[in-house]
């Protein structure tokens, strides 16, 4: 597991002692890599106050204005939610199991962690943005969790996974993976080409779209196997143009 290579990220954080607490927490576990979307204050005080020893994660913190901004260079997105929403489809893992994953995927590749705002969570669209949803099994009676004690959770499954000697089971990707920002640029030449073939309706794509969106981030494409992708999707809009 190359630590390095994963980042954690807050989404629109209201209180600035919450940003403090998840920086202590990451760096408990010898994590580093804090961003930080929209967030109501910061800097500020409270954040430093309650980041006790890691005022250097916070002097790096990276302030995005997007989710998207966030996780552009990312090829691998996980979003966490105190449910399973049965409409994004995404593949459900507990922190363990997240972390033997990111074990694996942040050997090759850029690894996103996203935290939703307190009181609200994560919007269904930026789930859609994930390829993996993270929940944290706790007592169903009173199943909220402060912030910075969710993301101290999954920071440890991740620091233990960096103390585990038996790899055996584990192998790099073949090749590297498309990033976030690919991604996007892939999902909007292959709107246009759906439309192009008239498979889908320019003013109402949204439907299939969210549905190919959770089937391609399920399969984690290759910059590879997106360029190929990429090609057919030329191949029909010229086959559509001489059509017309």
């Amino acid at each position: 597991m190359k630590l390095d290579n994963i980042r954690l990220v807050l989404m629109e954080t209201s209180h600035p002692g919450n940003i403090g607490g998840c920086a202590r927490a990451m760096k408990n576990m010898s994590l580093e890599r804090l961003y930080l979307v929209n967030p109501l204050y910061f800097p500020d005080p409270d954040a430093d106050a309650r980041a006790v020893g890691a005022i250097d994660v916070l002097e790096r913190a990276v302030v995005c204005a997007s989710l998207q901004e966030a996780v552009q260079d990312c090829a691998v997105v996980v979003g966490t939610s105190a449910r399973h929403n049965r409409r994004i489809g995404n593949l459900v893992l507990d922190p363990k199991a997240c972390a033997e994953r990111i074990a694996l995927e942040s050997e090759a590749a850029q690894v996103a962690l996203v935290f939703g705002r307190e009181h609200s969570g994560l919007s269904n669209e930026e789930l859609g943005l994930c390829n993996y949803l993270l929940t944290i099994p706790c007592n169903e009676a009173f199943s909220s969790l402060n912030l910075a004690a969710a993301l101290q959770v999954v920071c440890y499954e991740l620091f233990m996974q960096t103390r585990r000697t038996d790899t055996d089971s584990q192998a790099t990707p073949q090749g590297e993976l498309a990033t976030g920002h690919e991604m996007d640029l892939f999902y909007q030449h292959m709107e246009q080409a759906l439309v192009d073939v008239e498979f889908i309706k320019a003013k109402n794509p949204r439907k299939t779209m969210r549905r190919l969106r959770r089937l391609y981030n399920r399969a984690q494409l290759e910059k590879m196997e997106l360029a190929i992708l990429r090609g057919i999707f030329n191949a029909m809009q010229k086959l559509a143009d001489r059509g017309r």
